[in-house]
């Protein structure tokens, strides 16, 4: 065999896509996650993209704001739906919840780059601390989740009037309450299925994180990662819980500022 056959072989074996090397410096478990993200995306890009294209089939509400009233002719305006504030029955502020739930997240993703940075320097301490804040911030988000679907279900004190078909198939007109997959107080009955599956889904996702998130402190926290030598998995789970954050920055957008 020449020097030449030899040194391509040899090359060859060292290449990115060589047999055990790492394709762009990314372990396997890293790739399995990028991928598992990207098909992520698109099934969120599909949700999102019907939303968009339902919310577009309803005119937007044209009057007066201090006398909107929810009507299945036009599309709720998510100021004046999503206006509570716990604890402070009466009190309005528009989106001033769901800003500080946006805020907590985002917050929870820094607390997250921090524990990675950790990982690199094998600190323990600082992983184990990190992550902690980083599930409480997740666990927050979810509270204040729930919180929000429990006044969405329940409604204002005023209701409003609504005609709807029910279960019977019959045309029903009453003062209806909050909002499920059937009516709406607020609006249209579309605009609560999209606002229950898609948040909903999201909020699965949180959930998954909390978990994964939980199990990364405890194992960093006992030591498992230090006899690996190495804390990947906290890089992985941190990439998960950026992509959460990130859709969640794009169901605010479109459900509660368009």
């Amino acid at each position: 065999m020449s020097a030449h056959s030899t040194a391509i072989g040899v090359s060859s074996k060292r290449g990115t896509w060589g047999g055990g090397n790492e394709p762009l410096k990314a372990s396997y478990g890293k790739l399995m996650m990028w991928f598992f993200l990207l098909s992520d995306i698109f099934t969120f890009a599909a949700f999102l993209i019907s939303y968009l294209s339902i919310r577009l089939s309803y005119p937007a509400y044209e009057g007066p704001l201090d006398t909107f009233i929810g009507s299945n002719e036009y599309w709720p305006v998510p100021e004046l739906v999503f206006e509570a504030v716990p604890f402070l029955h009466g009190f309005h502020a528009p989106l001033v919840f769901v800003g500080i739930m946006t805020f907590i997240l985002i917050s929870s993703s820094v607390t997250m780059v921090l524990a990675v940075e950790a990982g690199h320097r094998n600190d323990r301490n600082d992983v184990v601390k990190w992550m902690l804040w980083t599930m409480v911030g997740g666990i927050t988000f979810l509270s204040c989740q729930a919180w929000e679907w429990n006044h969405f279900i329940h409604g204002t004190d005023a209701g409003s009037i609504m005609t709807y078909i029910n279960s019977l198939s019959r045309e029903v007109t009453e003062t209806v309450f909050g909002a499920n997959l059937v009516v709406n107080e607020y609006g249209p009955p579309a605009f609560a299925q999209l606002f229950f599956f898609i948040t909903g889904f999201h909020g699965f996702h949180v959930t998954i994180g909390v978990v994964l998130l939980f199990l990364a402190f405890y194992q960093a926290a006992v030591g498992v990662y230090d006899r690996r030598g190495h804390y990947e998995m906290i890089e992985k789970i941190g990439l998960y819980w950026h992509f959460v954050d990130l859709v969640w920055v794009f169901v605010f957008t479109l459900f509660y500022l368009i």
